[in-house]
């Protein structure tokens, strides 16, 4: 089973309590069963009673996981409670034990419209959903250097891979693998956090090769110069915080371009991301993204004047559909600069 690889977390994190507090949805839920303590105590059960393993509600709980990785991220030791929920989701997957309402997901993403490619150049921007319903696409397109690709399109295989579709995941993240090749660029840009950590290191965890660089919209605006921009508060990504060390593009072109970053929330260890490295959360239960959105907004200094930034086109979508704050993607924050 795919738990078995983490039998040293298992055991670790089911008597720790010290990132509790971090816990996005045990913050919003007050419920321990939210907690990587305890998801890994039931998962430890059930490895000594194997029946176990299938029960509703240990199965419900374990994907009700925002998927921060604050919690590894924080962890002295670092054990992965982010693998071992994915690994659950996998082996629940693999037993043909999935909810209906996660087989009618997984089925919807299978479903995706096909990625198509236009415009000439050597670099290639992916317009995601989430990057075009958050403006950071068009934004982009204002700041971007001379001509470039773009593709259009549905899934690229991470939400049938955070759901435990593994094999079905591998087929369309092959699709997708193969549009950016045949892109023929040096040189792939993304704004969704989400796609850059997929083409960083769940390819790699697929056996995928990808020949093209691959960046973060903010690194490849690491040099525009732009108006001085003023007091921002920035919230930053779980993908690109916690999945991959700390990427620190983002904050450094809000800081070169004169922005005053302010310090959001109690502490710099939680997650003010919506729940975005759970990727579908919102079809799963949108009622949990919506108090992490509450959740968020009740940390605000000044809700109607504070200029929110995010590197997570999905974070700004997702605050802008349940709170009043004034959330810009860093793309935007940039082109309304120039």
């Amino acid at each position: 089973m795919n738990i078995d690889k983490y039998t040293d977390t298992i055991k670790a994190c089911r008597f720790c309590f010290m990132c509790r507090h971090l816990s996005g949805i045990g913050n919003v839920t007050f419920t321990e069963a939210d907690t990587p303590r305890v998801r890994a105590s039931m998962i430890y059960g059930a490895t000594m009673y194997p029946e176990k393993l299938t029960h509703p509600d240990l199965i419900k709980t374990m994907y009700r996981s925002d998927l921060s990785g604050v919690c590894r991220r924080n962890c002295v030791n670092h054990y992965d409670e982010v693998g071992l929920t994915l690994a659950y989701r996998a082996d629940i997957v693999d037993a043909g034990a999935e909810p209906e309402y996660i087989k009618q997901i997984a089925a919807d993403l299978q479903n995706a419209p096909a990625w198509s490619v236009s415009g000439e150049g050597s670099m290639l921007y992916i317009a995601d959903q989430y990057s075009i319903e958050s403006g950071a696409a068009a934004a982009f397109a204002k700041l971007a250097k001379g001509s470039f690709k773009t593709a259009k399109g549905g899934a690229c295989g991470k939400g049938l891979w955070v759901l435990g579709y593994r094999k079905e995941a591998k087929v369309q993240a092959e699709n997708f693998a193969r549009v950016l090749t045949d892109a023929k660029a040096d040189t792939v840009v993304v704004s969704n956090p989400a796609i850059y950590d997929m083409l960083k290191n769940t390819f790699a965890e697929m056996g995928i090769a990808l020949s093209a660089k691959v960046m973060h919209s903010s690194e490849y605006l690491a040099d525009i110069k732009v108006k001085a921009l003023g007091s921002i508060y920035y919230l930053d990504s779980d993908f690109l915080r916690n999945y991959n060390e700390e990427y620190p593009f983002p904050k450094a072109v809000l800081s070169a371009n004169g922005a005053d970053l302010k310090f959001f929330g109690t502490n710099d260890e939680e997650s003010y991301s919506c729940a975005e490295g759970a990727l579908v959360l919102a079809k799963i239960d949108a009622a949990l993204v919506e108090k992490l959105a509450r959740y968020i907004e009740d940390r605000a200094d000044d809700p109607a004047k504070d200029v929110i930034a995010v590197s997570s086109p999905y974070t700004k979508v997702q605050l802008k559909k349940y709170t009043s704050l004034n959330v810009k993607t860093i793309e935007e924050i940039l082109a309304d600069a120039l």
